[in-house]
């Protein structure tokens, strides 16, 4: 198979030709479609994850067809178009796997992370952890739901029944979740970087009722705020938007370091939760509504052999929506 492979923090992914894997007992393998380009992928492409063992192939918003099968699988079939998210693998056996918070697993596995992901022709997944995509006929528009969406979607949950929703970083993920709440009829206000027309231009087309830079407010005070971009800066700056009982949720699997801010901020009942992955679950429901609500991704599909120009976009802020990886090899 073809990979672009990832040998050490910071370096350039290199193009590598290597035996093509085989599926364990459980797991499936698929030949890939598309991969999405998640903010993440930047993360482990910058060694700010904990224990990343190199090489890796990075990717984990993966979307292909099965061709072939491991032993003991039986809830799939050769030639199924699947999805293939973040979360790879759980024990099933601590504490967090049987109270139904799989997603706080001890001992998980994660696709692009801990396990080679999608930046490749072939990947092998764990069955159990691989999402029939029946309807998802666009490949390229269906990769960033993999996990933009299902983080989007658990951010959403988490942020509760509030009518007025400031989404601060409008990219792969706030330009889904944008959608879904629009459809639910809440009011969407969109934070962007600071004179970042396209993004808020994008903003109004899906329906946000105000865009603007992160260091301005708008007129409303916000029931909710979710922040996807990495930039613990935000944290106190959403919480001046927010209402008092208002929460703040911090969706990312990283972020920089969040300032001192004055109690006065959090104080009112205020709330700030993070999201951490996602569960089975959440993958079930998000895939129904994002039939139900028709999402439209706004994704942009580039070479595979171009993966490493595509992270630098990313990484300056010049990808609008979310851009997908198509093997060329």
């Amino acid at each position: 198979m073809h990979a672009m492979l990832l040998q050490a923090p910071g370096t350039a992914l290199r193009h590598e030709v290597l035996a093509d894997p085989e599926p364990g007992h459980g797991e499936i393998r698929i030949k890939v479609s598309a991969c999405g380009v998640c903010r993440t992928d930047l993360h482990v492409y910058d060694g700010e994850l904990p224990n990343i063992s190199y090489p890796i192939i990075p990717g984990h918003e993966i979307v292909g067809h099965i061709d072939r099968l491991g032993p003991g699988v039986t809830t799939h079939q050769l030639g199924q178009r699947v999805g293939i998210p973040w979360l790879g693998h759980t024990c099933g056996r601590c504490t967090f796997c049987k109270h139904g918070m799989e997603n706080l697993c001890d001992a998980p596995a994660f696709t692009g992370y801990t396990r080679n992901g999608g930046y490749a022709t072939h990947a092998v997944a764990d069955a159990d952890f691989a999402f029939a995509l029946e309807g998802f006929d666009d490949e390229v528009a269906a990769a960033p739901l993999l996990c933009a969406g299902l983080i989007g979607w658990r951010s959403l949950v988490m942020a509760g029944e509030a009518e007025t929703l400031g989404l601060y970083g409008f990219g792969a993920a706030g330009h889904i979740v944008g959608q879904v709440a629009r459809w639910q009829g809440r009011k969407v206000y969109a934070f962007t970087r600071e004179h970042d027309q396209s993004a808020q231009d994008l903003a109004y087309e899906l329906g946000a009722v105000w865009a603007g830079g992160s260091g301005q407010s708008p007129d409303v005070a916000l029931d909710a705020a979710i922040i996807y971009a990495p930039a613990g800066e935000l944290v106190p700056a959403a919480l001046r938007a927010v209402r008092k009982g208002g929460r703040v949720v911090c969706a990312g699997i990283h972020m920089s370091d969040i300032p001192s801010f004055p109690y006065s901020l959090l104080w009112g009942e205020r709330q700030v939760i993070s999201v951490a992955n996602l569960t089975r679950q959440d993958g079930l429901d998000f895939l129904r509504v994002a039939k139900d609500a028709r999402i439209r991704t706004h994704a942009t599909a580039y070479p595979l052999s171009d993966a490493n120009a595509v992270l630098a976009r990313l990484k300056q802020g010049h990808i609008v929506g979310a851009a997908v990886l198509v093997p060329d090899f």
